[in-house]
């Protein structure tokens, strides 16, 4: 899920879709980048869940899925929550 996280490109792309769901069209102009390109990036937002696609035509369109959001968060929350440390794992005492 992280990796969907660790491009700018992508950053860029959630960023786009955070105004509501855009078509793979608007995404290309808007970013400047080739279909292909446009493509990698939305496989690896839609496989961590993040993003959902729906095809119209011959075009796709992307949204922000709020549940993917929803897991990444609490994702994030737990593993930057501090356990409370016992005497038994300080090795240090």
């Amino acid at each position: 899920m992280f990796k969907a996280f660790c491009d700018e490109k992508r950053l860029r792309i959630l960023e786009l879709l955070r105004s509501g769901e855009k078509c793979a069209c608007v995404l290309i102009e808007q970013l400047d980048m080739p279909q292909s390109s446009l493509s990698y990036h939305m496989k690896i937002l839609c496989e961590s869940g993040i993003v959902d696609s729906r095809p119209e035509g011959k075009w796709i369109y992307y949204t922000i899925c709020e549940k993917g959001g929803g897991e990444a968060m609490a994702l994030l929350k737990e593993l930057l929550t501090l356990e409370a440390i016992t005497e038994e794992s300080n090795c240090c005492l």
